[in-house]
């Protein structure tokens, strides 16, 4: 039976309890615990994904390894023996789906960078023939790669829906020379991982970054090129001019709309094939990006 962690309550300070993740001060760090959770839609289900959190915090530090060389993290250490002597009472909680990070000074923008036509990308597309302000050529078909790959930035809300922004607008909010930097970054770091992805059979269609000031140098912070945080799709199934199947949560979001759920209402519960079926997602893109299987 799949064991799953839907939330924490460690007797620390409580930091923030976001949609997945349970965030505790640690003296001047942060541990960030990834619980099981799942959300769609705006709305955290009630029924979670059994190694969900696991699986999204060992890719994040497979990633933040990888892409050192181009930009730092907020990443000290996942390893419970590293953690400060009081966290190690909650190593069966703590094993393998927490970090302890240090604490910045976060940018509240999501860097966001697409390759492919998809989402809500898409969707601009077919009103605008542009996404966030950049133009693209005509008659692309859905899910069809780009040219090059485009940085469409986002506000980053709290509650509700993050707010598509140009690159214009990021200037006026953060500085020219931050807005330039936090795209050629973004783009770098989305190129190295396509390519890396792309050797293993998946293809980033489009990810999401977020960044952090520490000392005065930006460096990269939450999570890093995640199902959570990334359009992942197999590469052998990938056929343009229409939806693809992925390694995201996309299946889930597909089975709420089959049920006829009005989106606004409390969520419908998952059933167990869907459940293990979404493990089996996460697990599958943990396993061929890093070749590592895990001993759950």
């Amino acid at each position: 039976m799949l064991r799953a962690v839907d939330k924490t309550e460690l007797p620390f300070k409580l930091f923030k309890r976001g949609k997945v993740r349970d965030i505790y001060e640690i003296d001047d760090n942060l541990l960030i615990v990834a619980t099981d959770r799942i959300s769609a839609f705006d709305f955290v289900l009630p029924d979670p994904i059994p190694n969900k959190g696991i699986y999204l915090t060992q890719l994040s530090i497979f990633w933040f390894e990888k892409m050192k060389k181009i930009v730092d993290n907020h990443l000290i250490s996942g390893d419970v023996e590293d953690f400060p002597d009081e966290l190690k009472d909650y190593r069966d909680v703590l094993d393998k789906r927490s970090m302890l990070v240090t604490k910045t000074e976060v940018i509240p923008v999501e860097c966001i960078v697409r390759g492919y036509l998809s989402g809500s990308g898409w969707k601009e597309y077919r009103e605008k023939g542009e996404i966030c302000g950049v133009k693209l050529p005509k008659r692309l078909r859905e899910s069809e790669k780009l040219d090059e790959p485009i940085f469409t930035p986002t506000t980053k809300a709290e509650k509700g829906h993050d707010i598509p922004i140009t690159f214009e607008q990021l200037k006026d909010m953060v500085g020219k020379e931050t807005a330039e930097k936090l795209r050629d970054l973004s783009i770098e770091i989305y190129e190295k991982a396509r390519d890396y992805a792309y050797q293993r059979g998946i293809i980033i269609a489009d990810t999401k970054f977020e960044f952090g000031v520490k000392d005065g140098e930006i460096i990269l912070v939450d999570e890093l090129l995640t199902p959570d945080s990334s359009r992942f799709w197999p590469l052998d199934e990938y056929e343009p001019g229409k939806p693809q199947p992925s390694f995201d949560k996309q299946y889930v979001r597909d089975y709420l709309t089959s049920t006829g759920w009005d989106k606004n209402s409390p969520p419908p519960h998952l059933p167990e094939e869907v459940i293990r079926e979404t493990e089996k997602r996460y697990r599958e893109a943990f396993e061929r990006l890093t070749g590592r299987k895990l001993d759950l």
